[in-house]
């Protein structure tokens, strides 16, 4: 049985655009005394701290990183003291995403794509990271946390093509402001057309 959640943690404070947590999902939260989405908060967000110290800390190339399995390592290593899902595949359809049943050939699919576009130089470098970004987003692998485990994948892409990683303009992304606001927007762009990366660089590189 899950633990006691108190109707502040189940009941929202989702900023705009994210996945809301239903009561499957929390029924893997693993720590027993969140009373609160800000406690959820703080407990995913030292864990992340954790895996970015671990990522920063390892050499990446981008055919280590652009396997399916070290996309869901990453998962793992960012929500594993908070969740006991972390790492797997959503298995239930969510308000943006594919379906359960393609996201493994989805994502298999865009590291493909990603491999292919770094060894033809179809796009800058950048470019490549930022819409390897977007399509993970998009296809929402995860049940939750899936623009913070992109935005740390691009991060890591970015790196591994040389390039310093993305400043995402230095804003909390993961509350409701203008920031965030932005970022959704660049990110809206690039849904209607691949090819809008403009706003999502400009974003980025901030």
């Amino acid at each position: 049985m899950g633990p006691t959640l108190t109707p502040q943690l189940r009941g929202g404070g989702d900023p705009p655009g994210a996945t809301p947590l239903t009561p499957e999902d929390l029924d893997g939260l693993i720590p027993s005394d969140l009373a609160t989405r800000g406690d959820l908060d703080r407990a995913e967000l030292e864990n992340i701290v954790e895996a970015r110290i671990w990522a920063a800390g390892r050499t990446w190339t981008a055919t280590a990183l652009l396997d399916a399995a070290t996309v869901r390592d990453l998962h793992r290593r960012m929500f594993a003291d908070v969740w006991r899902w972390a790492g797997s595949w959503r298995r239930r359809e969510a308000n943006i995403g594919s379906a359960p049943e393609t996201i493994a050939v989805h994502v298999r699919d865009l590291l493909d794509d990603t491999q292919a576009w770094i060894g033809h130089s179809t796009y800058p470098p950048d470019e490549i990271a930022l819409r390897f970004h977007h399509r993970l987003v998009l296809i929402h692998p995860f049940p939750n946390g899936n623009g913070r485990h992109a935005r740390l994948c691009a991060d890591l892409l970015a790196r591994s093509l040389g390039l310093p990683v993305f400043t995402w303009s230095g804003g909390d992304l993961g509350h409701a402001d203008e920031t965030r606001e932005s970022y959704l927007a660049a990110l809206r762009a690039m849904d209607s057309d691949r090819d809008a990366v403009a706003a999502l660089r400009a974003f980025a590189r901030s």
